[in-house]
């Protein structure tokens, strides 16, 4: 039966009746009616935009928390097609040095060592961070000359550690430019029969180290597809800012680092501040695309919109470590909240990224075909390699802290700006500190799950985003809303027992 024919009957509702009726919805409340197949699911196109000047060739965003997105989880992002938003909640000069990082990098990972002078003492295993191994150098600084290396299983293995490191460190590898992509990295790692190479920036400074085993892990995940890159041809990356008068010199630092976006980050973007902080910096850098939010009703976006957003950022309350729809009594359905945003953005050209409710790729296909350009992701990506933060055993599993950005402990940070309450005396809660399951990298990961999202949209009959949202607006697909029996029913149910794999 062709969708010409379909389309006759009543089955189903479409958007626009669906969302009209009062009730605020969820992903997991409404499910989508197939529609029909006439293409394979690898003939669809997932490439999109993160702001209106920013394309993105898979529509994932990881969303800029300090325990989501730094250098790591940019450039795995960037070279996945993605793109990562770097957090504030630091100083301005470490957020601009992340972004600085990131785009002096051409390779898929990275592993932000840590920098000793050789009369250092390691005090700790977390004295590397979340890398084996740490650089030696003479002042101790990224930037002066290299003399050896550490690792953090010859650490562990000294009888008496207090000795210096110089007693213990390796030779210095060999050093390589920093703007080798991973096959010209591959190949002189293998040319020259090496196990590590240092990468090293233009200005002499050392980067990162690259070793044979990282190659042979990379090589193992899924083909990388066609990367995020800015127009100088290094990797797309994002940051964050407030809303504050400091903010101000916070982008400032961002755009000398080379940021390409930047999101005005606020629990609530309806306000004075917000719209005065996009104001600056559209007329000071005007060349800059800048993303406002979050809001989640049509009347905020038309806000946004007049003082010349790029992009806009929707939820409110939806991710999994968010209280601020119980703490506040404000927020809204992130089903809904796409949908409104999304028809009335779509009239201005601005792209919406739907931030916050993605647990899996079902909601990522529900999110998109309901208007939104892109998904933002936070739990979805925490307590995998690329992760800030080092793991943790827990009840016998590996684990990462993942902590909401209105937690008590993430606004001893800063981030209460966040929320409007950095000026205040007492603190209220808009989110939780929480541990997730190792998830092993993006760079496995993510791949699958965009094979799921081009299988749900050709079960939809959409070959491509835009598509997918013009099937949407014309009533071509149809919505029903889900009981909770038949949200049970939907998905594992009945068994003794079962093993859950995701690919």
């Amino acid at each position: 039966m062709n969708g010409a024919v379909a389309a006759a009957f009543d089955d189903g509702f479409t958007a626009s009746r669906l969302f009209s009726q009062g009730f605020s919805y969820t992903y997991d409340d409404v499910i989508f009616l197939p529609h029909y197949i006439d293409f394979p699911a690898d003939a669809v196109d997932l490439s999109t935009r993160l702001s209106r000047n920013h394309p993105l060739s898979i529509p994932c965003v990881a969303s800029p928390m300090d325990t989501v997105s730094e250098t790591s989880m940019a450039v795995a992002m960037a070279s996945l097609g993605g793109a990562a938003i770097i957090h504030c909640n630091t100083i301005p000069a470490r957020q601009a040095a992340i972004v600085r990082s990131a785009k002096s990098r051409c390779i898929p990972f990275a592993s932000d060592p840590s920098f000793f002078a050789p009369s250092d003492f390691v005090s700790s295993a977390a004295d590397f961070g979340s890398a084996s191994f740490a650089i030696v150098t003479e002042s101790g600084s990224s930037k002066s000359k290299p003399v050896g290396l550490i690792s953090r299983s010859d650490w562990e293995a000294l009888a008496d550690e207090d000795y210096p490191v110089s007693k213990y460190m390796r030779q210095t590898p060999a050093s390589i430019p920093s703007n080798y992509d991973f096959e010209q990295v591959a190949a002189f790692l293998a040319g020259e029969g090496l196990k590590m190479a240092s990468l090293v920036g233009v200005d002499g400074e050392i980067i990162d180290l690259v070793s044979a085993e990282d190659v042979v892990r990379i090589r193992s995940f899924p083909k990388l597809g066609v990367p995020s890159l800015s127009p100088d041809g290094k990797f797309l990356v994002g940051a964050a800012i407030g809303t504050r008068e400091e903010d101000k010199e916070r982008l400032t630092h961002l755009v000398k680092a080379g940021v390409d976006v930047v999101v005005v980050d606020s629990s609530q973007g309806n306000s004075k501040y917000q719209m005065d902080m996009i104001k600056h910096a559209k007329n000071t850098y005007p060349s800059l695309d800048i993303i406002g939010g979050n809001v989640v009703t049509m009347a905020q976006a038309q806000n946004l919109i007049k003082v010349g957003v790029d992009g806009i950022r929707v939820g409110m309350g939806s991710g999994s470590i968010c209280t601020t729809q119980e703490v506040c009594a404000v927020g809204r359905g992130q089903a809904t909240a796409v949908y409104k945003v999304s028809s009335f953005a779509n009239d201005y050209d601005v792209p919406v990224i739907a931030d916050g409710g993605i647990s899996y790729s079902g909601h990522i296909v529900k999110a998109l075909v309901l208007g939104a350009s892109t998904v933002m992701m936070g739990s979805f990506l925490a307590g995998s390699h690329e992760a800030p933060g080092i793991y943790e055993y827990q009840d016998g599993r590996l684990v990462k802290k993942y902590r909401g950005m209105g937690s008590l402990e993430a606004m001893t940070k800063g981030s209460d700006a966040r929320y409007l309450g950095d000026t205040l005396k007492l603190k209220v809660a808009q989110g939780v500190v929480a541990t997730v399951a190792d998830k092993g990298s993006i760079l496995k990961f993510i791949p699958y799950t965009m094979q799921a999202v081009k299988q749900g949209l050709q079960d939809l009959g959409a070959s491509s985003l835009p598509i997918a949202h013009d099937l949407l607006r014309t009533d071509v697909l149809q919505l029903e809303v889900r009981t909770g029996a038949a949200q049970v029913e939907g998905g594992v149910h009945g068994l003794s027992s079962y093993e859950k794999k995701a690919f």
